[in-house]
């Protein structure tokens, strides 16, 4: 069993670093032009955002609208450190992620003893408070934003930083602390009573995935020379609790699949930004309609069961 445990990583991590040097061959060589480069990198920022915020509304079964204001903090906090300050770039990713988790403690606590509509309310309105802050701060630009930011981001940070992301929360979803944010998800009562610390719990899961967005957005202030505040505001949490319920709440394969998807569609329909939400809105009202659950529902993708396509499984595993 562990043999074969060892084995299926092995490929996983063969078949990682292929996909790696075949991009960055593409890239390199400028077979893919400007356009393909940033939409690509677009993607690898758009799954962690899903993947991060999935960990916190599909796992932990809370109700999070505030994503978008975690993914700021990061952006802005990475920005002072590498423009205003002029210190390395990983140190800028790992702080922002450190401060965009510090916010989600600050507002974990408190609002995560609500719940439903009123843990939405209240993460939608951190999310518009941090963006009113940064749109009267002038340190950081104000309503114009900051701009001159260094362009340190590429495809091998983006890459790389997301298959992090993917490990690590896949590995926290299956520990002992997973296993209690899931009983909550499933029964917060019934977790209550067999001695789980729901807020607690609940509170590590919003920090971790907190931490992560604001890595995303470390990234993505680095892609563009400028951040504004309004790049960050309701609809972009929108945009990626839309991935994370298209592709399913509780699959990890389902947040990436769905980043993929909905950036793809993004880039085609940028120039029609209200076209852009009626398409979002369609896709999930059909969702809703035909598989609520989302396009994966709580499975993940599994070699296991790639190979071996004549044994019945109910559950999918990274194994």
């Amino acid at each position: 069993m562990l043999k074969q445990i060892l084995k299926n990583r092995l490929i996983i991590l063969i078949a990682l670093f292929i996909f790696y040097a075949l991009i960055q061959a593409l890239i390199s060589f400028n077979i893919l032009n400007d356009y393909y480069v940033i939409n690509i990198i677009l993607m690898g920022i758009n799954i962690i955002l899903a993947v991060s915020l999935n960990l916190i509304n599909g796992f932990t079964g809370q109700f999070s609208l505030g994503h978008a204001g975690f993914m700021s903090i990061g952006a802005y906090t990475s920005a002072i450190i590498t423009y205003k300050l002029g210190l390395p770039f990983p140190l800028a990713i790992l702080v922002g992620g450190i401060a965009a988790g510090i916010a989600g403690i600050l507002i974990g606590i408190p609002s995560l003893r609500l719940k439903g509509d009123y843990l939405a309310i209240t993460t939608l309105g951190f999310g518009e408070i941090i963006r009113v802050i940064f749109l009267n701060t002038e340190y950081v630009g104000g309503a114009s934003g900051l701009s001159g930011i260094p362009k340190y981001t590429n495809w091998t940070w983006v890459f790389w930083m997301a298959v992090i992301t993917i490990v690590l929360i896949r590995n926290f979803i299956n520990s002992s602390y997973g296993r209690c944010c899931v009983a909550i998800r499933e029964d917060e009562t019934a977790a209550e009573s067999m001695g789980i610390n729901t807020t607690f719990y609940k509170t590590l899961a919003f920090t971790i995935g907190a931490f992560f967005a604001g890595i995303g957005g470390a990234l993505y202030a680095h892609n563009f020379y400028i951040i504004q505040p309004e790049t960050f505001n309701f609809m972009k949490s929108f945009d990626i609790l839309t991935m994370v319920v298209l592709g399913g709440l509780g699959s990890i394969t389902g947040s990436i699949l769905s980043a993929i998807f909905l950036t793809f569609v993004y880039a085609l329909l940028q120039d029609y930004a209200a076209l852009r939400m009626v398409i979002y809105s369609l896709l999930l009202i059909i969702v809703m309609l035909f598989r609520p659950e989302g396009l994966m529902g709580t499975r993940e993708f599994s070699l296991k069961k790639l190979f071996k396509k004549g044994e019945k499984s109910s559950e999918f595993t990274l194994n």
